[in-house]
């Protein structure tokens, strides 16, 4: 029994070492071992002390970094706010109407003055044009970019020569909007309305885009919400892709930027923009039944068309 009673301490003195060498090892700190009780509980009472010290330390570091990172996060987000005030102002709606044709509609019987059809009482919708009527046919967005009034959109936004355009400032002024340019190969087009003195929008470089960096959109969502704001990254760039448009057309879009940030109908023509204030991108399209996956041309494309336009 005694034999064994030894064996036992031995045992248990030896799984105490392991345990404080385990500790020493985790804390990184070495140590001679200690040759007697008394220095080993001495040096596990140290440890335990150093362990405390150092879980109190961690504790304050984990509530600083916490703090910082509450500091940083609310600065982003000032970032965000003071961006879309400076913004806003020069998002426009671009609103296109037309003349259709006003029909009238009367009922008749298919089969004329037939006796024998006579008594069924099938009667038919039949339609005739009574002239014509202005109708809103679709709604985009725009951004000023000169204080002269001069715009950038899609071309898809502005695409009947025909059309009317009515521009709706952000101070719910109207103003009747000229095409002046149309691109023949890109999604992009430039309108102009009169007068002067229009808050502008600052283009940016989005040739220095990184992946995840913030960004926002801005514009007409859905034809009706004017200068709705969504929040996202950069979820990739240079992807080419081919858009649909309702009539059933296709344009393959190359380099186009790819955000998670909500870019809805009406949103088309308006700007993607950092945190800086400055457009990176003009929004283009989305894939539709997606989860926020939309497109933005490169600003750097309207840019080389204002320097040749000498706008």
């Amino acid at each position: 029994m005694r034999k064994g009673g030894n064996t036992l301490w031995l045992v248990s003195l030896l799984v105490l070492v392991a345990v404080v060498g385990g500790l020493m090892y985790e804390n990184q700190e070495v140590i001679y071992l200690a040759h007697s009780m008394a220095t080993l509980q001495a040096a596990v009472y140290e440890l335990a002390n150093t362990a405390s010290s150092t879980a109190a330390s961690t504790a304050a570091n984990i509530a600083e970094l916490s703090r910082r990172g509450q500091i940083s996060q609310g600065s982003e987000s000032q970032a965000l706010q003071d961006a879309v005030a400076k913004v806003t102002p020069a998002v426009v709606s671009i609103v296109e109407s037309k003349a259709v044709p006003k029909l009238q509609v009367t009922y008749q019987n298919p089969f004329g003055n037939d006796p024998f059809f006579q008594g069924f009482g099938v009667q038919v919708p039949v339609y005739r044009q009574v002239g014509t009527t202005t109708q809103k046919v679709s709604a985009g967005t725009g951004f000023i970019v000169r204080s002269n009034g001069y715009i950038i959109t899609n071309k898809h936004v502005v695409p009947d020569a025909s059309a009317t355009y009515t521009v709706l400032l952000a101070n719910g002024t109207q103003k009747i909007g000229t095409v002046i340019w149309r691109s023949p190969s890109e999604d992009l087009a430039i309108v102009k309305i009169s007068g002067s003195g229009y808050p502008t929008i600052t283009l940016g470089d989005s040739s220095t885009l990184r992946l995840a960096q913030t960004v926002f959109a801005v514009g007409n969502a859905l034809g009706q919400y004017n200068n709705s704001v969504s929040v996202g990254v950069i979820s990739g760039l240079n992807r080419n892709i081919i858009a649909s448009n309702d009539q059933g057309g296709t344009e393959t879009l190359t380099g186009v930027i790819q955000t998670d940030a909500a870019i809805n109908p009406g949103n088309s023509g308006g700007p993607l923009v950092s945190l800086s204030g400055k457009v990176v991108g003009i929004n283009v399209a989305m894939v539709q039944g997606s989860e926020n996956i939309g497109f933005a041309l490169p600003i750097r494309e309207a840019e080389n068309v204002l320097a040749q336009l000498r706008i």
